[in-house]
């Protein structure tokens, strides 16, 4: 299809949504259904034509169809809050009270924008006597019951995953009304979607500014600098907030959880502990006291306060994956079947429904009962991808943009710009091909202070992209030869500033954020002197690995055998361009190669480092320090072989895998 044709194809579907919305709303029922029904056709998972189907099958009392219009719906778009929310209308007309209310819970935490569903539950609630969430549900209401039409819009759009349309009509009303602090929460919410953190945090500090007693823009202020790793400005933020009313439980864990941040284990353990002591069952403070303590390798007490998590919710999917994402640990026949039996409720939310999918992925495989395994792992990886806004077409293109902008005389053109400060040492490629383990050796080193995966050099990425990403153009990379001697000089001294929050004093440091392998040219230039280690797996091991791995956020690739096979082939290619334009700049070393010769090998990079050889970086897993990744327990042990082939008893079901991945397959190390 072509570019004419797309666009015509999708003004049809929206003339036919348009004219499907005014039958609704004149009660003309059938006609709605008939306007929706060639969208149907088409693409019967459309999520738009679904919905209107099934509020009209609602109103036409078809009940039986509008339930089973439902459940394609939430099959397509599992985290669809009016879709929710039209499921609690439906079961409150059948008198299904218990399960209605289920549903508008589901709806408002998918979509915390809807009114219809917080009034409802808010009626629900009081009647099954739950007087607490009853005036929670009303207070939430009211407030968007305040809100201007337009913003209430903007929030739907977010919720709804149509960030750009929310975008336009937000700033089209901050024109209008410049300082209106709920407006800037809603924009830098979208930043934060989008990956504009700088953006988002002057929104917020501004908003803050306005309104200083706002508790919602505090704890969105909060979010963002978590995000942007300014763990000292977050604590600071999480202080003020908690000093206001120390005993509010709320307060308490968000300070907890940047004290944790901040290296601060026993303050922050004290204060989980504090909370419950009030809230002894509380899912999320046992869950969020099992990562404190999973994170500076206290796993035995991780595991007990993950299981009291469960015990406390069953179906609390976040702690049964926790457990999983251990990788070292084995769940009972119990676990099992209890964690299946979740799994088969209708009332599970999306986030559980997933966690719950992928615990049970590891489970079976660790069973050696393959089939089942890698249906749950697919199953999750679905319901992710139902929610993502990944193209990987798309990436192709960005890093062909890299390639076709950034060749020699860009390189020869900039040659003694950027700040020549020699201390990043970057570790790039595909998460779970060993950078953790790379990082653990260096940071065994006496000279280096190893760090988090640090966000600077995506974050400047998005800045030079300038406003025009938004529509579908991008500035960056070719802004790259526009760039003056000053500027790549100022860029690179803020690297260096802004990343010194998170060093302890040796002159080097890693930082091992494996997508900076998208923009080498750029750290090339604005840091000439920087090391650059480029952690390469085998493909099948790899991408198999990313795709039985549920991230946390930012590695939407994952999600399918597809599109982890073609984001490996580009890649590949990109970081031959970069071997080819910048000749010594990027050390390759082999995760297999590290297996079977770690002497040589951490020789090897120290060499490239240059650095001297230290005995430490061998006993790398005696290292005492936080490991935040997904590989945190294998690095705390020796080197061993364990994980290299454990995608082999998986063959038969990668076949879309192999097919993306093309000649990579066996060129992988070209």
């Amino acid at each position: 299809m072509t570019a004419k044709d797309s666009r015509q194809a999708e003004k049809a579907r929206s003339d036919a949504l348009g004219s499907a919305q005014k039958f609704m709303y004149a009660n003309r029922f059938d006609e709605a259904m008939d306007a929706v029904a060639p969208i149907l056709d088409g693409n019967p998972s459309d999520v738009d034509a679904l919905y209107i189907h099934a509020v009209c099958l609602r109103y036409l009392k078809r009940f039986d169809n509008a339930g089973v219009a439902l459940d394609k719906l939430l099959e397509a778009a599992p985290h669809f809050g009016r879709a929710y929310q039209e499921q609690g209308h439906l079961l409150s007309t059948l008198g299904k009270s218990r399960e209605a209310l289920r549903a508008y819970e589901l709806a408002c935490e998918s979509n915390p924008a809807l009114t219809a569903s917080w009034r409802a539950l808010a009626d629900l609630a009081a009647a099954a006597g739950r007087a607490s969430q009853a005036a929670h549900a009303r207070a939430q209401a009211d407030r968007l019951a305040k809100l201007s039409p337009e913003l209430l819009a903007v929030s739907n759009l977010i919720h709804e995953g149509k960030l750009l349309k929310a975008e336009a009509l937000c700033r089209a009303f901050l024109q209008k009304t410049p300082h209106h602090v709920e407006a800037m929460r809603l924009l830098a919410d979208i930043g934060i979607q989008l990956g504009v953190l700088d953006d988002a945090e002057f929104l917020l500090e501004s908003a803050a500014e306005f309104e200083p007693d706002n508790i919602q823009i505090r704890l969105d202020y909060i979010q963002v600098l978590r995000k942007r790793q300014k763990f000292e400005a977050a604590l600071d933020q999480a202080k003020r907030l908690y000093e206001t009313d120390p005993e509010n439980s709320l307060f308490q864990s968000h300070f907890a959880i940047e004290r944790l941040q901040t290296g601060d284990f026993d303050g922050a353990l004290e204060l989980f502990d504090r909370i419950l002591e009030k809230l002894p069952n509380d899912p999320a403070t046992l869950t969020s006291r099992g990562h404190a303590l999973k994170t500076y390798g206290r796993t035995e007490q991780a595991i007990a306060s993950y299981r009291r998590a469960y015990e406390a919710k069953p179906g609390h999917g976040d702690a049964y994956f926790s457990l999983a994402n251990l990788k070292t640990y084995r769940f009972s026949d119990q676990e099992i079947a209890a964690m299946s039996a979740a799994q088969s409720r209708t009332d599970l939310s999306h986030a559980d429904r997933v966690h719950l999918c992928f615990a049970l992925g590891k489970a079976f495989e660790d069973r050696g009962d393959y089939a089942r395994s890698f249906e749950h792992y697919d199953r999750g990886n679905g319901l992710k991808r139902a929610q993502s806004r990944y193209d990987a077409d798309k990436m192709t293109a960005e890093l062909e943009e890299q390639i076709r902008h950034c060749q020699e005389p860009l390189f020869a053109e900039h040659r003694g710009a950027g700040c020549e400060a020699p201390d990043p040492i970057f570790i790039v490629g595909l998460p779970r091909a060993g950078s953790t383990l790379l990082e653990q050796i260096l940071a065994s080193h006496s000279q280096i202070d190893g760090t988090l995966e640090l966000p600077n050099i995506l974050s400047l990425s998005q800045r030079l992209r300038g406003a025009n990403q938004r529509a579908g153009k991008s500035a960056y990379p070719e802004i790259l030869h526009d760039l003056s001697v000053d500027q790549l000089r100022d860029m690179g001294e803020q690297y260096i500033a802004d990343t010194q929050i998170h060093r302890a004093g040796a002159p080097y440091f890693t930082d091992k954020m494996p997508n900076n392998f998208r923009h080498i040219g750029l750290i090339h230039l604005i840091l000439p002197n920087a090391k650059i280690i480029d952690a390469r797996r085998e493909p099948m091991a790899c991408c198999f690995s990313n795709f039985k791995q549920l991230f946390a956020e930012g590695q939407e690739f994952t999600y399918g055998l597809r599109e982890i096979g073609q984001y490996y082939r580009d890649y590949l290619q990109v970081m031959r361009h970069w071997d080819d334009v910048l000749p010594g700049k990027v050390l390759k070393v082999s995760h297999e190669d590290v297996l079977v010769d770690l002497e040589g090998q951490v020789r090897r990079i120290l060499e490239h480092c240059g650095l001297p050889f230290e005995e430490a970086c061998l006993e790398f897993h005696a290292t005492d320090r936080s490991v935040r990744t997904a590989s945190s327990e294998q690095v705390r042990r020796p080197i061993n072989k364990s994980g290299v082939d454990q995608w082999r008893p998986f063959e038969p079901y990668l076949g879309p895998l192999k097919q993306a991945l093309g000649p990579a397959v066996t060129e992988y190390r070209a």
